[in-house]
């Protein structure tokens, strides 16, 4: 497991990922060429990974993180600006975001 800030990447083995997960079109990379794996809150720092890979998000979870999904095929690194950067070594990783439930909803934990 690699954890920064807010953002948890659990190992997952490759036959332990859904097909319904490997089937996802992957996610576009952001203007400077990396996959954002959750954007800036209040302070607008994004936790991003920079390698070659791919993000896996179902449409209609775009906005859900803890339905994200990351396939690096070499090595990586998982990097944010208020963060050391992790290197991260290639294979499959589920993306956990962590949430704060603020009654009567459940958001997003504002990192400053």
């Amino acid at each position: 497991m690699y954890r920064q800030g807010d953002v948890l990447l659990v190992r997952v083995a490759a036959p332990a990922v859904p097909a319904s997960v490997t089937a996802l079109p992957p996610q576009p990379r952001d203007g400077r060429g990396r996959l954002v794996l959750a954007p800036g809150g209040a302070g607008g720092h994004a936790h991003t990974v920079d390698g070659p890979g791919r993000l896996l998000r179902a449409p209609e979870r775009r906005s859900d993180p803890e339905q994200a999904w990351l396939e690096l095929t070499g090595s990586g690194r998982l990097e944010h600006e208020r963060h050391a950067p992790l290197a991260l070594p290639a294979g499959w990783y589920r993306v956990v975001c962590r949430r704060v439930y603020e009654p009567p909803a459940l958001g997003d934990v504002a990192e400053f």
